[in-house]
C-alpha cells in the first residue's frame, strides 16, 4: 500500500472518536417523561404486544432495518487470515456503506469462531435481533457450508457478499460487455483464475445468465481444474472440473472470450492477452493490484474491454453496487431469504441502468467526468443514486414473484418515492412537489405549466429538462440557436427532447410584439425602440416577456450566467407585485424540519418595511406547503435592541404583527434562540415562538447569504434554491454552481409556483 494512503487511513480511523460508526437514538429521550416511554415503565407495552404477536417486532423495533455484518476474520480482503480483531475496521466500513447507500442500520459482529459449526450456532442464536445477516470475509470452502446451513434454518435473509456481491456486479458487466461486442452468452468461452468463493459464485451466476458450463475453465494456483485432478480439490471446485488436456492459465486463455480474475496481481501477461479472441473481455478483479493493469492490457489489445476492482480505473466491479440495494429490497418485503431470482433481478437492473443516460450529479462525484454506455462504462458508478431506485424495487418484485416475501409491496410507485427520500431529504420533498403538480393538473383538467429556459444550450440544463419531461410536470421551451441545441441534444442522446420547442428570439413570430411591449413599458425609462429590439433578441429578456404576457407560465435561468444578469430582466420586465419586494429565499431541509432563509440574494440592506413584506410573502409560501409559519426576525441580540440593526428587526416584527395578527412572529432574536424551543422555555418564556421558528429573516444580505452557504457546505441539512419571491409571475434564478439535481428541484418548484398563480 502507498505510504501516504496508509498514513491517511490510519489518521482517518483514529482521529476524534476512534472507528467509523456510532449509535444514535431515533427518538428523543431528553425529558423524564420521554425516559419513561423509552424505558421503564413504558417499554413494557411494546414487549407485551410482541409477546402476543411476534410479527409486531417489525412494528415496534429496529429489526426490520437492522443487518448484522458478521465475520470470523479468516479471509479479510487480500490480507488473509488476520483474525476477528483485525477484521473489525472492514466490518465497520461495511456498516457505513449500508447506511450511506441504502439507509440500513448495521451492527458489526466479529466472532472468535474458526470452527464452522460453532460459527453457525452463534449466528443462529442472533436471529431474533436482526432482519438480515451479511456474512463477510470468511475463508473458502467453509464459507459455502456456513451459508448453506444458515439458509436452511434461518427465516431471515443470509447473504455472503464475497461470493454473491462480486458475482452480481460482474454478471451485469458481462451482459453489457457481450452486448457491446455482439456476443451470445451461450457461445462465450470463459476462463477463471482463482477458484475461491467469489469465483465459484460468479461461475454459477454466469451459467444462470446463459453461459454453458462446458465453456467454463477454472484455474487455481495449481493450474486448470480438470477431471481426475486430486491435489487442492474440494467438492465446490469439483463441480467445475472439465475434461481437457489444458493444464495452465496460459494454455486456457488461448482463444478465450472472457477472463475473470479473482486471484493475484500480475497473473496475466500481455502475451497471454494477445492469444485471446477478438475484442476480449477481461475482468481483472484482484485487489489492490489486478491480474493485469488496464494500461498494459490496452497496449497489448486495444480492442479489450477491461474491468477491475479499483476506483481509479474505468469499470470498477464494486460490491457496494449490490449488497445495500439487495438488502433494502429484501428487508422491505420481509423476505425469508435472498434467492437466485432476487440475485438475477439485481444483475439485470444494474445492466439496464448502465445503458441509461448518466446525470451530472454522478459526474460531479467523479471530478466532472461524464459517462456514456460503452467499453469504459459497462456498469454504473457506486455514487449513482439511481442504483438504489433501480435495484431495490427489482429485488423486491423478485422476492414477491418467487414467494419469499412476507410483506408484499402494494404500490411500487410510492415505494420508489420512499427510496428517493432515503438518500436525500430534498429528493423526498421534491417528489411530493412533483406529485402535487400532477394531481392538480389532473383534478383541474388543465395542461401542466409552460416553462421557458433561456439557457437552452447548457448541457446541465438539457439533462435536467430531460429528467423533468419524463415526470410530465412541465412543457419546456428552450431558447437559443436551434441548430446548436439540436446538435447538443443529439450528442447527449436525450431522445425525449426531440419534440421540445426551440426558439431563437430574434426570428420568432412574437419577436416584434415583444419588442413593442418592452418599448411601451420602458420608453419613459430610457429605452429607445432600437434598444428594445436589441434586448428582446436576448433570451433572458425574451423569456421574461413571454412570462409577463402569459405566453409562458414561468422561467428558470442562472445555470451559466451571473445571478444579477439573470435577475435584471425579470425585475425590469415582469416586475414585482403590488406592495411586494423581490427577495431570494432558500429552503433548508434538515431531519424532519423545513426552514426558510430569507432574503439570501437580492436586497443588500433592506428596511424594516421591506423585511416585513418579505416575511409575509414567505409565510404564504409556507402555508401553501401546509406548514404553519413561525417567523423569527434575527439579530445579534435577544430582545435588547440598543443598536440600529436590532431595532430594525424589532420594527419589522411589529409591522408584521400589526398587519397580520394571525401570524406567529417575534424578534429581534439570536439564531439559536429562534430554532431552539429549549432556550425559549428556559430564558425567554414570553417569546411568541414556542416550537422553533421555521422562517428565518436576516437583517441584511451579508448575514443571510453567508449563513445559507455555510449551512450548505458544513451543515447536516440540504438546501433548495434560491427562489425569487415577490415578482408578478414565477421566474427563478439558479446559482452558477448549481448541479443538475439543483436545476430539477428549481424547475419542479417553479412549476408548482406557476400552478399556484393560476389559483389567484
Amino acid at each position: 500500500m502507498d505510504k501516504n494512503i496508509a498514513k491517511a487511513a490510519l489518521d482517518y480511523h483514529s482521529e476524534g472518536k476512534p472507528g467509523k460508526v456510532d449509535v444514535h437514538s431515533s427518538k428523543k429521550c431528553d425529558t423524564e417523561y420521554a425516559l419513561s416511554l423509552a424505558y421503564s415503565p413504558g417499554v413494557a407495552a411494546p414487549c407485551i404486544e410482541i409477546a402476543r404477536n411476534p410479527s409486531d417486532v417489525y412494528k415496534y423495533t429496529t429489526k426490520g432495518n437492522l443487518v448484522a455484518v458478521i465475520s470470523n476474520g479468516t479471509a479479510v480482503l487480500g490480507l488473509g487470515n488476520i483474525g476477528p480483531l483485525a477484521a473489525k475496521p472492514v466490518m465497520e466500513g461495511k456498516g457505513v456503506l449500508f447506511k450511506q447507500f441504502a439507509g440500513i442500520d448495521v451492527f458489526d459482529i466479529e466472532m472468535n469462531a474458526k470452527n464452522p459449526d460453532e460459527f453457525i450456532a452463534a449466528v443462529k442464536a442472533l436471529e431474533p435481533t436482526f432482519g438480515g445477516i451479511n456474512l463477510e470475509d470468511i475463508a473458502a470452502p467453509e464459507c459455502f457450508y456456513i451459508e448453506e446451513e444458515l439458509k436452511k434454518s434461518l427465516t431471515i435473509p443470509v447473504f455472503h457478499d464475497d461470493q454473491h456481491g462480486t458475482a452480481i456486479i460482474s454478471g451485469a458487466a458481462l451482459l453489457n460487455a457481450c452486448e457491446l461486442t455482439k456476443r451470445k452468452l451461450s457461445k462465450v468461452k470463459v476462463v477463471f483464475n482463482g477458484a475461491g468463493a467469489a469465483a465459484i459464485s460468479c461461475a454459477k451466476i454466469f451459467m444462470k445468465l446463459g453461459v454453458q458450463q462446458k465453456n467454463i475453465i477454472m484455474c487455481d494456483s495449481q493450474g486448470v481444474v480438470y477431471k481426475g485432478r486430486t491435489d487442492g480439490m474440494n467438492p465446490y471446485k469439483s463441480l467445475f472440473a472439465v475434461e481437457t488436456k489444458l493444464r495452465t492459465l496460459k494454455e486456457a486463455l488461448e482463444g478465450a472470450d472472457v477472463f475473470v480474475g479473482l486471484s493475484v496481481a500480475n497473473a496475466v501477461t500481455p502475451d497471454m492477452l494477445k492469444k485471446m479472441a477478438a475484442k476480449p473481455i477481461v475482468f481483472a478483479m484482484a485487489n489492490p493490484d489486478p491480474e493485469i493493469l488496464p494500461d498494459d492490457a490496452k497496449a497489448a489489445r486495444p480492442d479489450v474491454i477491461i474491468a477491475t476492482g479499483r476506483s481509479d480505473f474505468p469499470n470498477q466491479v464494486n460490491n457496494v453496487l449490490g449488497f445495500p440495494s439487495i438488502f433494502r429490497g429484501a428487508l422491505d418485503t420481509q423476505a425469508t431469504t435472498i434467492n437466485e431470482e432476487m440475485k438475477l433481478a439485481a444483475v439485470h437492473a444494474l445492466a439496464d441502468l448502465a445503458r441509461q443516460d448518466v446525470p451530472d450529479s454522478v459526474a460531479a462525484a467523479y471530478s466532472n467526468r461524464h459517462f456514456h454506455f460503452g467499453p469504459d462504462y459497462i456498469i454504473p458508478k457506486p455514487f449513482d443514486p439511481r442504483v438504489l431506485l433501480n435495484v431495490a424495487p427489482a429485488v423486491a418484485q423478485a422476492a414477491m414473484d418467487s414467494g419469499v416475501a412476507q410483506k408484499p409491496i402494494e404500490d411500487f410507485k410510492a415505494y420508489r418515492e420512499k427510496l428517493e427520500s432515503l438518500g436525500s431529504v430534498s429528493r423526498g420533498f421534491v417528489r411530493s412537489v412533483i406529485n402535487r403538480i400532477r394531481t392538480k393538473a389532473q383534478s383541474m383538467k388543465t395542461d401542466v405549466p409552460i416553462i421557458m429556459f433561456p439557457e437552452g444550450q447548457s448541457t446541465k440544463v438539457l439533462k435536467a429538462v430531460s429528467s423533468v419531461v419524463r415526470e410530465r410536470i412541465i412543457r419546456p421551451v428552450l431558447l437559443g440557436y436551434p441548430d446548436v441545441i439540436r446538435e447538443k441534444i443529439k450528442e447527449l442522446d436525450l431522445e425525449n427532447l426531440h419534440e421540445v420547442p426551440i426558439v431563437q428570439p430574434s426570428i420568432h413570430k412574437d419577436y416584434e410584439r415583444y419588442v413593442k411591449a418592452l418599448y411601451d413599458q420602458r420608453k419613459r425609462r430610457g429605452v429607445l425602440f432600437a434598444e428594445a429590439e436589441r434586448l428582446m433578441a436576448d433570451p433572458y429578456y425574451f423569456a421574461a416577456m413571454a412570462v409577463r404576457l402569459g405566453d409562458a407560465h414561468g422561467s428558470v435561468s442562472g445555470a451559466v450566467n451571473n445571478y444579477s444578469n439573470c435577475v435584471r430582466p425579470i425585475l425590469q420586465v415582469i416586475g414585482t407585485g403590488r406592495g411586494q419586494v423581490a427577495a431570494g429565499v432558500n429552503i433548508l431541509l434538515v431531519q424532519d424540519r423545513v426552514l426558510f432563509f430569507t432574503d439570501t440574494t437580492v436586497n443588500v440592506n433592506p428596511t424594516a418595511e421591506q423585511l416585513a413584506s418579505v416575511a409575509v410573502y414567505v409565510a404564504r409560501v409556507a402555508q401553501y406547503f401546509k406548514i404553519e409559519p413561525r417567523i423569527a426576525m434575527l439579530s445579534f441580540t435577544n430582545f435588547a435592541a440598543e443598536f440600529e440593526s436590532p431595532q430594525k428587526m424589532r420594527e419589522a416584527a411589529r409591522i408584521v404583527k400589526e398587519r397580520h395578527p394571525e401570524l406567529i412572529v417575534d424578534g429581534e432574536m439570536q439564531a439559536d434562540t429562534a430554532v431552539s424551543p429549549e432556550i425559549v422555555r428556559r430564558i425567554f418564556p414570553f417569546c411568541e415562538i414556542k416550537n422553533g421558528a421555521n422562517i428565518l429573516v436576516f437583517p441584511n444580505l451579508d448575514a443571510s447569504n453567508i449563513s445559507y452557504k455555510l449551512v450548505q457546505q458544513l451543515g447536516g441539512g440540504e438546501i433548495l434554491g434560491p427562489f425569487l419571491l415577490g415578482v408578478r409571475k414565477p421566474a427563478n434564478v439558479l446559482q452558477r454552481t448549481c448541479t443538475e439535481n439543483d436545476i430539477v428541484n428549481t424547475i419542479a418548484l417553479t412549476a408548482l409556483e406557476a400552478q399556484a398563480y393560476t389559483e389567484m
